[in-house]
């Protein structure tokens, strides 16, 4: 074949500079990733000292050598380093000894790794500098493959510390509201929609991909509201059989049907001053779509076997994951209903479309997870990181939570590695479809504009007016590729990558 040349959907905007989290000229497992820094080298012999600096900087590191420790100290009071690798064994001359030096670095710079050698291969000597706060230990001999190994491995975990504690500040700084977290532009908008909103009582739909977090969003503008002291009371309408529903929204009187063996108050009168939450309200039933209608168009309900209104002062807060006017336009949702509950709108972007928030998230669901189950994990490998921003997330942040805390338990090191994320963000490739130069393997140009439209729609969270928009469609038109769609079997998923070979 050809060359060929690449056309990629960009992922956002708002993603972060993935190479910040990368070492360089990677080599090893996702444990031991070589990232240069800067390295201060203790030993009284200077050949010994010079050998160790030249075989690092070798690697990339900047090394700074030293043969007394009042050098070192007076380096580490005016520099900063990612790691110190001092001799245990020192001039007798000295003001103190390795061990001793160790113990002070430990104590004046806690997050900088000390990796000690020593000439003695002996237990007793890892475990006194392991006692005295050393990250850890190579002996003399020195081989090199596990000194570069050992120094790759303390630097790597300096940065990681280092942009735990830039995240951590980062979440503290973190525009949000209650237990949403984003900086991208996108979560930025919602924010201030929120903002809007809670000032007011106007009924509000909030639509995105299921896992985006829309009942946070409903439980943001709820706090944020003159309501708040109220009751917030939420029912998915997709988790009620549709011959409760009534029941459940309404409240029913004693004897209406024979479970009802007392009188019971609706969500709607539940949640008088406060607010209800009606999610998933894609799914609910036509028949209760216009009981819903008028219970909200004259603000009182008549409980299932009642015979009297009872007045209710409830906000609606509405969600979904559906494109509700492609249900109106199937029938499957009323439009009057629609444009009643839809007085303010509340788009919540899938997690794809703000892939800058994910190492914030991320670190955030470790550090909760790492709390609840009492484990040290401090943060996430750069590698381990950079395949969580290569996935798509089609489960959007619920997904990402649960694969952190999954990470999280499984976990054996203080950091997650690539090894601890499921198997499906581990061995994620983005799908790539090539048009080749052999005349039977070309597909027809329907079979490419159906995978296409199928890669917007997916790109855009099945959101179908943007979707025709993008594409060039009128509304009537996608609607009807996409019933014909809907009529033939299962299709293979949709590519992110397209190449074509050049003419």
């Amino acid at each position: 074949m050809s060359e060929a040349n690449e056309i990629s959907t960009p992922r956002s905007n708002d993603r972060l500079n993935v190479e910040r989290w990368l070492g360089t000229n990677s080599r090893h497992s996702d444990v031991d990733i070589p990232t240069a820094g800067k390295v201060l080298v203790l030993d009284d012999d200077r050949d010994a000292v010079d050998l160790m600096a030249a075989t690092l900087e070798g690697r990339g590191h900047e090394v700074r050598a030293e043969t007394r420790s009042r050098g070192v100290l007076e380096a580490l009071a005016t520099q900063a380093f990612d790691c110190v690798l001092t001799d245990l064994q020192l001039d007798p001359f000295d003001q103190m000894d390795g061990f001793a030096l160790c113990a002070q670095i430990v104590e004046s710079h806690p997050d900088l790794p000390v990796i000690v050698v020593t000439g003695h291969a002996s237990l007793e000597a890892a475990v006194a500098a392991l006692r005295a706060g050393a990250h850890d230990f190579v002996t003399k001999p020195v081989d090199v493959d596990v000194l570069l190994h050992t120094v790759d491995r303390a630097v790597q975990h300096r940065h990681l510390r280092a942009e735990v504690h830039r995240l951590r500040n980062e979440l503290k700084s973190t525009v949000g509201h209650g237990s949403l977290l984003g900086d991208s532009s996108a979560m930025r908008r919602v924010f201030e929609l929120i903002s809007r909103t809670a000032g007011t009582d106007a009924t509000v739909l909030i639509s995105g991909e299921s896992g985006t977090g829309k009942e946070l969003v409903a439980r943001a503008i709820h706090d944020s509201s003159g309501r708040k002291d109220g009751a917030f009371v939420a029912v998915n309408c997709a988790a009620v059989p549709a011959s409760l529903l009534e029941s459940e929204l309404f409240g029913h009187v004693r004897g209406a049907f024979t479970d009802a063996r007392s009188d019971r108050k609706g969500l709607l009168v539940e949640a008088h001053g406060g607010t209800l939450f009606l999610d998933e309200i894609g799914e609910m039933p036509l028949e209760m779509q216009v009981k819903l209608l008028r219970a909200l168009q004259e603000r009182t309900v008549r409980p299932v076997g009642g015979s009297e209104e009872v007045p209710f002062d409830a906000r609606i807060i509405a969600a979904t994951n559906r494109d509700l006017e492609y249900e109106i336009a199937q029938g499957r949702f009323r439009e009057d209903l629609y444009y009643r509950i839809h007085v303010v709108g509340v788009p919540v972007p899938p997690l794809r479309e703000r892939a800058g928030d994910i190492p914030l998230l991320a670190t955030h669901f470790v550090a909760r997870c790492a709390e609840r189950f009492g484990k040290e994990v401090k943060g996430i490998a750069p590698r381990a990181m950079e395949k969580l921003l290569a996935y798509e997330w089609p489960g959007n942040v619920r997904e990402l939570e649960n694969g952190m805390e999954r990470a999280v338990a499984l976990t054996t090191y203080d950091h997650i590695t690539v090894e601890d994320l499921p198997e499906r963000v581990r061995s994620f490739r983005p799908q790539q479809v090539v048009v080749p130069d052999d005349v039977s393997q070309l597909l027809p140009v329907a079979e490419l504009e159906r995978r296409y439209m199928l890669h917007v729609l997916r790109l855009v969270g099945g959101n179908k007016s943007k979707a025709a928009r993008i594409l060039g469609y009128d509304r009537r038109t996608l609607y009807r590729k996409l019933a014909r769609l809907d009529r033939n079997e299962a299709t293979p998923e949709v590519p992110f990558e397209l190449s074509i070979p050049q003419a």
